[in-house]
């Protein structure tokens, strides 16, 4: 038995289609990681794309950004819940510079191999 680690595809489908808002449940450390990955790409083709005009690059990438908001943050929450912490931990970002190293050290943590109280262990194969 092991954790089965989702593809990038799967993890951007579940992020935007089948988790867009929501907060409850796990996601696996490999769920997570692929959706920053594509953030961080989807920025970077904003950028290239509309580096001419920075007006139209503002306002295109606050739109992503604003579309991407609640998917990402359930994605967190869910992260957090995947090594059994609460969702409330993410306001640990408030503080400076220590809140963000703490945060990224935990999403970097193995998932708890055990259901825990927000759900079963993702991507389980028997």
């Amino acid at each position: 038995m092991y954790q089965r680690q989702v593809t990038f595809g799967e993890a951007v489908r579940r992020a935007l289609l089948e988790n867009y808002c929501n907060f409850s449940g796990r996601a696996s450390r490999s769920e997570y990681w692929w959706f920053v990955l594509f953030t961080v790409i989807l920025n970077i083709a904003i950028g290239i794309i509309f580096c001419w005009s920075e007006n139209t690059l503002n306002i295109v990438s606050g739109l992503v950004g604003l579309a991407l908001l609640l998917p990402g943050l359930g994605l967190c929450v869910r992260r957090l819940h995947d090594i059994g912490k609460s969702g409330w931990w993410l306001l640990i970002a408030l503080i400076p510079v220590v809140g963000s190293i703490l945060l990224i050290v935990w999403y970097c943590k193995d998932s708890q191999m055990t259901p825990n109280e927000y759900g079963p262990v993702p991507n389980w194969v028997a």
